[in-house]
């Protein structure tokens, strides 16, 4: 699976069933080659212009499944 495949993926926290956001890059650990996490993008909410700017940081043991459409992740707000 490429980047573009899971970029193209909704990712949906399964807690709440709320769209988190779109991938937009990935941290590796260097030493292992291993998926550490997502960054998801800026939430592009009216009302979140508080927080205008910050990522979002999906940990890899966060995520539930990886589906075809679909990532769901279970992350406490």
């Amino acid at each position: 699976m490429r980047l573009s495949d899971l970029q193209n993926k909704d990712i949906v926290n399964i807690l709440d069933g709320k769209n988190v956001g779109n991938i937009i890059d990935v941290k590796i650990d260097e030493a292992s080659g291993n998926i550490v996490s997502f960054i998801i993008e800026p939430t592009k909410n009216f009302f979140a212009f508080r927080g205008k700017g910050k990522d979002t940081e999906i940990k890899w043991n966060t995520i539930a499944k990886i589906g075809e459409d679909v990532i769901l992740v279970k992350m406490q707000q």
